[in-house]
């Protein structure tokens, strides 16, 4: 049925629901699991929500972020090893569900495992959700999971 599994994480105790999932499905399969999470960019322009830094600070910051991402994957990583699950850790950039969706066409996956924080009107019209991009523009299987 399913062969490779692209769980997406970002570390929260909502994207751990998925991973689990994500998880117990690849291993009654025997499917092979990419472990995915993005790593933002610090925003460069005030209009974006950025307070001006200097280089060098900007670095920090991002290296701190894809430090934490690592941490991220390396955990789910470990959680594939106790499950007996092949997995490969990805980290990427870039706009979220764009970046998620490439990866998994790039490694041949068949299904998208990610975690929706199911949120309504006002605040989906400023937040935005990656998983409604992820749905709306993918061509692989999501399940989706609250």
């Amino acid at each position: 049925m399913y062969e490779r599994i692209l769980i997406a994480t970002d570390g929260t105790k909502l994207s751990h629901k998925a991973t689990e999932a994500g998880l117990t499905l690849a291993a009654k399969l025997g499917a092979e699991v990419f472990a995915y999470t993005v790593v933002p960019r610090y925003p460069n322009m005030y209009f974006e929500g950025a307070v001006v830094l200097t280089p060098a600070e900007t670095a920090r910051i991002e290296k701190d972020w894809t430090d934490q991402a690592q941490k991220v994957i390396d955990g789910v990583l470990k959680e594939a090893a106790a499950s007996q699950v092949k997995a490969t850790g990805i980290t990427g950039h870039g706009a979220v569900a764009e970046s998620l969706i490439s990866t998994a066409k790039k490694h041949h996956c068949d299904l998208i495992v990610m975690a929706s924080h199911g949120r309504k009107g006002l605040s989906r019209l400023l937040l935005g959700s990656e998983t409604l991009d992820v749905l709306t523009h993918s061509h692989i299987p999501v399940l989706v999971l609250r």
